[in-house]
């Protein structure tokens, strides 16, 4: 099972579940590669993970939204026996825990991991024998393997924050940026780090610069000594490697290039969680918009979203849409 993006913590009273639907989730996308059993055990497991006290019976969790009959079963063959079968066949299958595996390497996604397994590789160790079948965003997976296993303390994020935006404005002072996902909505850890950026120069159908050099590649180009390894590189997304100092790991590193007039859709969307962004998505159409990471736009008699609204911030958003506003931590469903 992968360690990142696990809604569930410690702290959570429904962890236990929350960890076995997790489990089942990774299984169904990595192994059996069923989206829709993925999306509903990790719908489940947000759905469970936001709840304040311990579910007593699957009888219970089925009154939540996303918590059908046989997800409540599961919960009911948990509470009576403290383990769940289905997990127990899941580890003695030794394939399915090859392809679990392999998938927690950047880059290498379950098509990947499937023919690596047919090929009778089957651990890291086999891997590293055998990396002329790796491209090159798999071979950064595999050298930084260890240190992307690590989950990064929010105390280290900020420093990269810092640092990077000391750098970005020292390029221009009229970048804006911000770190979304888990650290923005208040995690004490996360499994990488995701940066939006925008420009007041930066619009629609311009994001690239004269010259044919990119503002993303200036900007990422001016992180030298930050980032130490480039997976890949487009006009409006960077993916890479960073690392703060040498006594910490590498750390996973995405930088988006976001148009001024998307930028705070996209913060939204990208800050999540996965399950409170399908909330506000619903809830905006039943209010007569569309939401997505670029636009909100409003849906006319005929069904056909409009001409986008104007957003100054994210509170324009649930203003709009007539949605209670959450703050960033708030939103951990």
């Amino acid at each position: 099972m992968s360690k990142r993006k696990n809604p569930c913590e410690s702290r959570n009273p429904n962890a236990q579940f929350c960890d076995f639907l997790m489990e089942l989730a990774e299984y169904e996308k990595n192994v059996s590669r069923n989206i829709h059993k993925y999306n509903a055990y990790k719908k489940a497991a947000g759905v469970l993970a936001a709840q304040s006290r311990k579910i007593q019976s699957g009888e219970e969790a089925k009154k939540l939204d996303g918590i059908g009959d046989k997800i409540s079963k599961k919960i009911d063959e948990y509470i009576q026996t403290g383990k769940l079968r289905k997990i127990e066949n899941i580890h003695h299958d030794e394939k399915a825990q090859a392809i679990s595996m392999l998938t927690r390497i950047s880059g290498v996604g379950p098509v990947k991991a499937a023919e690596l397994v047919k090929d009778g590789i089957v651990t890291v160790e086999d891997l590293k024998r055998s990396k002329h079948l790796l491209n090159h965003h798999q071979l950064l997976g595999l050298k930084y393997f260890e240190d992307f296993e690590k989950k990064i303390p929010r105390t280290e994020i900020k420093a990269i924050e810092n640092k990077l935006k000391a750098l970005v404005f020292d390029l221009d002072s009229n970048f804006t940026i911000t770190i979304c996902g888990s650290f923005r909505r208040g995690k004490p850890e996360s499994g990488d780090i995701d940066v939006l950026a925008t420009h007041p120069s930066l619009k629609l159908g311009e994001t690239k610069q004269k010259h044919g050099e990119t503002m993303l590649k200036r900007l990422v180009d001016y992180l030298k000594g930050l980032v130490i390894d480039v997976i890949s590189m487009g006009d409006t997304k960077f993916m890479g490697v960073c690392r703060l100092s040498e006594d910490l790991p590498a750390r996973r590193l995405d930088i988006r290039l976001i148009p001024c007039d998307q930028y705070h859709c996209a913060i939204l969307y990208f800050t999540g969680s996965d399950v409170f962004n399908k909330t506000m998505r619903t809830h905006a159409l039943e209010k007569g918009f569309t939401l997505n990471e670029y636009y909100l736009r409003p849906i006319g008699s005929t069904g056909v979203p409009g001409e986008p609204v104007p957003i100054t911030c994210e509170e324009d958003i649930f203003d709009y849409i007539e949605y209670p506003y959450k703050k960033p931590e708030e939103r951990n469903l």
